[in-house]
């Protein structure tokens, strides 16, 4: 029997079948099955994140966050939700403004505040305190360390593993943002070290090596050749190294369970850089993870996504 032809398929939702539904609440303004969703999920932080960063990019552009709210005013999912919005909104407005346009400095501080009512709302989750540091990224100039340290401590104390928390520091500290790359790299395998076996924060080095390339494209671009030299960004003896120690630490430890709708973004990370690394052992075993599951960063940032996911799906040495 022929193979079947292989396709990569870019779900925005990553597999979450309930989430997806949820969402079609919102294009209708309906906010009950958003309630229902956050409700069934509970405290399972890595699901919960998932799905409350992919609400609140739904909700940006609608009423649906306060509409809930306003009937139900004391809600800590609603009140979450709505900071996330908040977030996902400023972030939004300074996209579209473009790098350099001033930023409404109204709408990042409304951000602040509706993160630390939530936080207040619903004590024991860490999403609140995530997007308190995501925003932070907006202020021109950062925020006092001592406030960011205070934040990361109150997100550490109730998830401390949390790769969305510790990539929203991760990007608060790269080039592009308050930092360098440098203190970037150090950030994150620091927090690789001391991860237990099985953990996916050993990922944040691969996360790194994709925003230091951003950042090469953005300074690259209207300068022809400026290109030059990073044709080992990602399969110099340190790339491979690393995409290799991420491996042993993350995936050689992780437990036999499926692969979890939070966990798609982080393992397409890990398996764009073990195709670019050379290392095509460890990229058939996370294909096989995989499936067909894919999202579209950080292969866009390299060329075509399903061209490229197919190329090397394909290539007999990562055959699946």
């Amino acid at each position: 029997m022929a193979r079947d032809r292989f396709k990569p398929e870019f779900d925005p939702d990553c597999g979450d079948a309930p989430l997806t539904s949820a969402k079609q609440d919102i294009v209708i303004g309906r906010w009950q099955g958003l309630r229902e969703l956050l409700r069934t999920t509970g405290p399972a932080w890595l699901a919960r994140g998932h799905r409350m960063r992919l609400l609140a990019q739904a909700c940006a552009s609608t009423s649906t966050a306060e509409s809930w709210l306003a009937a139900e005013p004391h809600s800590g999912d609603a009140l979450v939700l709505r900071a996330a919005t908040e977030t996902a909104r400023a972030f939004n407005l300074a996209i579209a403004a473009g790098r350099g346009v001033p930023i409404d400095l109204n709408r990042v501080d409304g951000a602040v505040m509706a993160c630390l009512q939530a936080a207040e709302a619903y004590v024991d989750d860490p999403t609140p305190w995530i997007s308190l540091i995501a925003v932070a990224r907006l202020y021109p100039t950062g925020v006092r360390r001592q406030e960011l340290g205070r934040w990361w401590d109150e997100l550490h104390a109730r998830d401390p593993y949390s790769v969305e928390g510790h990539l929203q520091v991760l990007h608060y500290y790269s080039a592009r943002w308050h930092g360098t790359h440098g203190v970037m790299y150090d950030f994150a395998r620091d927090a690789a070290g001391v991860a237990p076996p099985g953990c996916a924060l050993p990922v944040l080095v691969q996360f790194a090596r994709v925003e230091e390339y951003r950042y090469i494209l953005e300074g690259a671009k209207g300068q022809q050749g400026s290109l030059t030299g990073v044709s080992q960004h990602w399969n110099h003896d340190g790339a491979v190294s690393d995409v290799r120690r991420t491996w042993q630490r993350w995936i050689t430890g992780r437990s036999d369970a499926p692969v979890e709708p939070g966990e798609v973004h982080q393992l397409n990370h890990l398996t764009h850089a073990a195709c670019h690394a050379g290392v095509p052992d460890i990229t058939a075993s996370l294909f096989r993870l995989l499936g067909r599951r894919a999202t579209r960063t950080p292969w866009s940032y390299t060329g075509d996504p399903e061209k490229q996911i197919t190329r090397w799906h394909n290539n007999p040495k990562h055959r699946a």
